[in-house]
């Protein structure tokens, strides 16, 4: 291998965006801090966006992934949008400490943002310092590479760098910036904030913009600006049932924390439920229970029905139509959001929709309500399904308390499989493939966490990390984090925005 060099890697930015939409962000420079320190890279996601970084040394790695240094062709920009938080509506949020560097295009001619998250005060900081402590941004690195490796769509962690300075938030902690990829960062919120405002021709241009980036067949359509809504509308109801399936909750699903490419983003006070409570939240700020992961598919709908209502003025030039055409649309939610959890929960019991894959539901709901009663853990009950796939109950019998109603359902489940033409081996296989064995257990990851915020060991969290690529596949050396949280950490543990 050459030896490393202080030489900056080329990203060849084609910053679309901050050229075509010049007055919908603000251009300005990531501030400076003392000591810079790369703590995490993903080559892996370096390869994937064609990027060359082995022969940069790590140190000049800290200073690009700080913005110390900045590639050529960088327009460093914090975008303007806006935002229903907890249903209220703020009209300016935008980024208060995130910047976009650029938009990189890869081999496979994909294009993709490159932001650094916590890179200091902007414009729309709102009284904030723009600043990220270190714990948050292992967090969201680990959580949207273990969805990523789960197969639900989101934005990617490319690199972790300390920056040698404090961040105030309840307690003094180590400051950091996240090097955030994502296909795009449009939000339901950049809608609403043009919209709020009645600028119909930047709305317009935005839409016309998000279109072609990320629905370029769309453009000729007869009406490109209902059928744009029904695309986000599908890639929304998919997202969540995949987010459903896994047993993950979001926690702040704000519209502004809503993507139009349908990607997972913003990883605040999220967390993956352990014992099945449909109930479950785990936010600290969330009293209403108003993002518990029960309620989801249903606060998705609720958002779209903002971005409905922000392009009202596109769809038609008649608001009455515009309303009747949106509301068809919005109306379509609940169907692509049951086909797509059915088609979920399906594939995770071992089975093949039929043609009216809805008589199949009574059998998904009781299995859920054996786990709600009896407080299974829901990520093993599923993995451990597979075992019973073969006839081996045993490790499934383990998880309940009360295993009568148990072996009556394992009996109804197993002449539903035996209507289908797969044998056990192949039904158990594909169970495993789709069922993790490991998730990011609550515990593990605040153990990470620690390890770096309080001591800068980084080990935990790279093993936690190194766990999380492989999730269906069992390891000796990973079965720690398999293991559910002990009772007592779960009953009281809470997540926080980190802002």
């Amino acid at each position: 291998m050459p030896e490393s060099s202080d030489v900056l890697p080329i990203f060849a930015f084609d910053n679309t965006y901050a050229k075509e939409l010049t007055d919908f962000a603000v251009a300005l420079a990531p501030d400076a801090v003392p000591t810079p320190e790369l703590v995490y890279l993903n080559h892996d996601l370096a390869d994937d966006l064609s990027l060359n970084l082995e022969n940069t040394n790590r140190d000049t790695l800290a200073q690009l992934f700080t913005g110390q240094l900045l590639p050529e062709d960088a327009t460093p920009i914090a975008q303007a949008y806006a935002g229903h938080q907890f249903g209220h509506f703020n009209p300016q949020l935008g980024d208060g400490r995130a910047l976009i560097l650029g938009e990189i295009i890869n081999q496979e001619q994909e294009r993709y943002d490159l932001c650094l998250k916590g890179s200091g005060r902007t414009p729309f900081s709102r009284g904030g310092d723009g600043k990220a402590a270190i714990g948050p941004m292992l967090r969201e690195a680990l959580m949207c590479e273990a969805l990523t490796a789960l197969g639900i769509p989101s934005t990617r962690a490319l690199a972790v760098a300390t920056t040698g300075e404090d961040v105030y938030r309840q307690s003094v902690l180590p400051g950091a910036i996240l090097t955030r990829v994502a296909s795009s960062h449009i939000r339901v919120g950049t809608f609403e904030y043009f919209a709020c405002r009645g600028e119909e021709q930047r709305l317009k241009q935005l839409a016309d913009y998000t279109i072609a980036r990320h629905d370029p067949e769309l453009a000729g359509a007869d009406n490109p600006y209902l059928a744009f809504f029904q695309a986000v509308l599908q890639r929304q109801a998919t997202l969540i049932a995949q987010w459903m399936s896994m047993g993950f909750i979001h926690g702040v699903m704000n519209t502004d924390n809503m993507t139009i490419c349908g990607e997972t983003i913003d990883y605040g006070p999220c967390a993956f439920m352990e014992a099945y409570d449909p109930n479950t939240v785990f936010s600290s700020i969330d009293y209403h229970q108003r993002y518990a992961y029960h309620n989801q598919p249903r606060i998705a709908q609720w958002n779209l029905s903002r971005l409905g209502q922000a392009l009202l003025p596109l769809i038609d030039t008649n608001e009455n139509k515009a309303v009747k055409h949106a509301s068809d649309i919005l109306d379509t939610f609940t169907a692509y959001y049951e086909h797509a959890w059915l088609e979920q929960m399906l594939s995770k019991l071992g089975l093949t929709p039929n043609d009216t894959p809805l008589d199949d539901k009574p059998l998904i709901v009781s299995w859920l309500t054996l786990l709600e009663i009896q407080q299974v853990d829901f990520t093993l009950a599923w993995r451990y399904l597979a075992d019973a796939a073969q006839g081996n109950h045993e490790p499934l019998d383990t998880l309940f308390m009360e295993k009568s109603s148990l072996h009556t359902w394992l009996k109804q489940w197993h002449e539903r499989a035996n209507n289908e033409d797969c044998d056990a081996q192949t039904r158990a296989t594909a169970m495993r493939n789709i069922n993790p064995w490991i998730i990011p257990r609550n515990h593990q990851v605040e153990i990470a966490l620690a390890a770096a915020s309080d001591d800068n060991n980084f080990q935990p969290f790279n093993q936690l990390m190194n766990a999380l690529q492989q999730p269906f596949k069992e390891s000796p050396n990973y079965r720690a984090f398999a293991e559910p949280a002990p009772e007592e950490f779960t009953e009281r543990y809470q997540t926080f925005c980190g802002t």
